[in-house]
């Protein structure tokens, strides 16, 4: 239930976000979330794409540096108060957040949840394997590969 996620290190300059997504454009890999975090030199461009593999080999090879890790998505009611509920539940099991960013994402129903307009919050937790579970065992929605990336 965890996602790779590739976090890429570019210098903080013109063109460059564009460069890599050019990269990912040209080599027929679709991006479906992204998140950006600057610094004064250099900037952290954290994707989400199916083939991370191939994504991370590309990048690779045109000499960008890149980083995997996983992260968890979780289907957060599109609604005022979505949000909260998640982090009180997130707060009541100890989990902690190291950084988050979401989007809005048409899910299907299931059995877990009867969420089907959704935000989707993808989180870093210092321990992705322990939120999973406890996650699990309080029946919050986590979305994998093939949600995502129907």
């Amino acid at each position: 239930m965890k996602l790779k996620q590739l976090s890429l290190f570019l210098e903080n300059k013109p063109g460059n976000v564009r460069k890599a997504c050019r990269t990912l454009a040209d080599n027929g890999i679709n991006i479906e979330t992204m998140a950006l975090a600057d610094t004064e030199q250099f900037g952290i461009l954290r994707i989400l794409v199916k083939d991370w593999e191939r994504a991370k080999e590309v990048f690779e090879k045109n000499g960008v540096i890149v980083r995997v890790s996983e992260v968890v998505a979780l289907a957060v009611g599109h609604r005022p108060g979505g949000l909260a509920d998640i982090l009180d539940t997130l707060d009541a099991e100890g989990l902690n957040i190291e950084y988050m960013y979401g989007f809005f994402q048409q899910l299907g129903q299931t059995k877990v949840t009867d969420v089907q307009d959704s935000a989707v919050i993808v989180f870093r937790f210092d321990d992705p394997d322990t939120a999973v579970k406890k996650l699990k065992d309080r029946n919050v929605r986590i979305i994998d590969n093939d949600d995502l990336f129907r």
